[in-house]
């Protein structure tokens, strides 16, 4: 399995081995459980995760600069078209709070993999504690779109 294929693997099959949940669809904007790990917008549907950066393998992390810690979560975002399941461009933000209110800065950037189907995805990364929950407010506007479609979704961080 090449480094790329890997860095899309790898958070999603952390995120759905931990879920422990019944792995129902979130709708926008409401919060969903901790399991939740994709929801439908419309005309595609958005698939995340967020997991420390010390689960990436280290020749990933350093293909994508990625520091590689226990006390750093990285979320992956992607967005799929419905009609034809493929990933497609847009514009994605993350507001980032945990449970005391602080700001969590994170800057998510685009990747994109060349093959038969371009993967496209974008990734960020922040500093978090043990046992911290981080509260993610993503803001995606898919190019093919006019609005932005909103979601919520957290996630808590063992780091110990």
């Amino acid at each position: 399995m090449n480094p790329r294929t890997l860095l899309i693997s790898v958070p999603l099959l952390i995120c759905l081995s931990a879920c422990g949940g019944s792995g129902d669809r979130a709708s926008a904007p409401v919060a969903e459980p901790e399991e939740a790990s994709s929801a439908d917008i419309g005309n595609h549907v958005v698939h995340f995760s967020a997991q420390t950066t010390d689960h990436l393998p280290p020749a990933v992390a350093r293909e994508y600069n990625i520091v590689r810690s226990k006390n750093r979560a990285m979320l992956n975002v992607s967005v799929i078209r419905k009609s034809d399941n493929l990933p497609v461009t847009a514009d994605v933000t993350v507001n980032t709070v945990n449970l005391t209110g602080q700001l969590k800065n994170v800057t998510m950037r685009k990747i994109e993999e060349p093959g038969d189907i371009i993967a496209i995805y974008y990734i960020g990364d922040t500093t978090v504690a043990n046992r911290e929950v981080l509260v993610f407010d993503i803001n995606i506007k898919p190019d093919s779109e006019d609005t932005f479609s909103e979601l919520r979704f957290k996630r808590q961080f063992y780091t110990d």
